[in-house]
């Protein structure tokens, strides 16, 4: 069954949300797992896209946004609209919903920041995992 971890941030940087995003594909990416990275928008993809080539000095994450990808895609791929064929080891949420496809996943993190309404809806997604029995895992960060 999947495994579900929130990632709570301390303070309300949405900018946060993503350089953790970035932080756990590569660590993701270190133990030799495929990672699919589910945003809200088109435009938050694009955001995600630069930000994993530049989230520290020296990174490098091989990736791509999901609608670009052409043969054998990489390791890290980021979407909105699509629900992944491949990359089903670790799913990180940056978006407002469960997605429907979250089951085929050995794992998701769902990142929280701080602010008020994102607070709301990942308590919703909390009740959802909890009512249907998923193990679920919380992580409060520090600043």
């Amino acid at each position: 069954m999947t495994r579900i971890d929130f990632y709570i941030l301390p303070d309300q940087d949405p900018a946060q949300r993503s350089v953790l995003a970035c932080r756990l594909a590569e660590k993701a990416y270190t133990q030799g797992l495929a990672t699919y990275i589910h945003t809200a928008s088109d435009q938050e993809c694009r955001v995600l896209d630069d930000l994993l080539w530049t989230f520290r000095e020296g990174s490098f994450l091989p990736h791509c946004v999901h609608a670009d990808a052409e043969g054998e895609p990489p390791p890290i791929l980021v979407g909105h609209d699509v629900e992944p064929e491949t990359h089903t080891d670790l799913l990180i949420n940056l978006a407002q919903a469960v997605p429907l496809f979250f089951g085929r996943f050995q794992r998701v993190a769902e990142i929280v920041d701080r602010q008020d309404e994102l607070l709301e809806q990942a308590r919703q997604r909390y009740l959802f995992y909890k009512e249907r029995g998923y193990e679920l895992h919380s992580h409060h960060l520090k600043g």
